[in-house]
């Protein structure tokens, strides 16, 4: 954290709030990075659940559409990354953690799946409430993906860009 000299106290310090911004800044671009993601899922899911495929599948072909669009989004705009991902640093550990978000999504997706079965309900109500489960499970588990992103797979201390970082 960084604190600076209080004038009215030079023995007492305080928070700067730049970095409580920055970070705030951070969550918010994620935010709106994975709403992009969500809405390529989302359009994903629709057309295999409305092609009649099964849910397992359906949320398994949005969360790769997602994912992938993510990672470029993320990695770019919200870390202020540029050139190749290192496969190492960044693409494995990031693979892995959303890889339980979806696990997570593609599981209460399916769930809801079984649990809607026996009510017989058409076709149009069975696609808007899985899709809404599936969303559902995605916006539970985004702080927690959004948390290990930034402290385990894009901030380990290389290179920011001037947008995320200060000199101080």
């Amino acid at each position: 954290m960084t604190t600076v000299t209080n004038p009215a106290n030079p023995r007492t310090t305080e928070e700067s709030p730049k970095p409580r911004r920055r970070g705030l800044a951070r969550f918010v671009r994620a935010a709106a990075s994975s709403v992009a993601a969500t809405l390529l899922s989302q359009a994903a899911l629709i057309a295999v659940l409305a092609a009649e495929g099964a849910p397992w599948l359906a949320s398994t072909c949005a969360f790769a559409a997602g994912a992938v669009l993510n990672f470029f989004l993320t990695r770019r705009w919200v870390w202020g990354r540029r050139g190749r991902p290192e496969p190492v640093r960044e693409l494995l550990p990031y693979v892995l953690v959303i890889a339980l978000g979806g696990l997570a999504s593609v599981g209460l997706t399916t769930l809801a799946g079984r649990l809607l079965a026996p009510l017989h309900l058409p076709h149009f109500w069975w696609v808007v409430l899985l899709d809404a489960a599936y969303v559902l499970s995605y916006a539970l588990v985004f702080v927690a993906k959004f948390t290990m992103l930034d402290r385990f797979v894009f901030d380990r201390g290389a290179a920011r860009s001037p947008a995320t970082t200060s000199r101080s």
